[in-house]
């Protein structure tokens, strides 16, 4: 996990959101590394959004729960929408998670 973390970036992310948000049904196989990026990248833009129409969060740690909740979500419309029914579902969730918040990490912590 502590590799696949130290690889994951925001354009990494969003190759792999492309991928897999860009197909309308899951062709073949998707290693779990790359379903976390996308839905972290998901996630992440998700956040995004919502800081715009409500504002940011009081901490680091509310925002980080906020968006693993968010890709914890995402995981599951992917699993029903794509067909993803063969992916170890929690693992595929812890993933996202720290991708999701490694992203919401490299963008804001260093801004206080």
């Amino acid at each position: 996990m502590e590799d696949f973390l130290n690889l994951i970036n925001h354009s990494k992310a969003e190759e792999h959101h492309k991928e897999i948000y860009g197909k309308k049904k899951h062709e073949g196989k998707l290693s779990h590394e790359l379903i976390a990026g996308a839905v972290g990248f998901e996630a992440y833009k998700a956040y995004e959004k919502k800081c715009a129409e409500d504002g940011h969060p009081s901490s680091h740690a509310l925002a980080k729960e906020i968006i693993a909740g968010i890709a914890a979500a995402e995981i599951d419309k992917l699993i029903e929408t794509k067909g993803l029914d063969l992916i170890d579902e929690e693992k595929a969730k812890h993933h996202a998670k720290e991708a999701a918040k490694k992203l919401y990490s490299e963008n804001y912590e260093n801004d206080d």
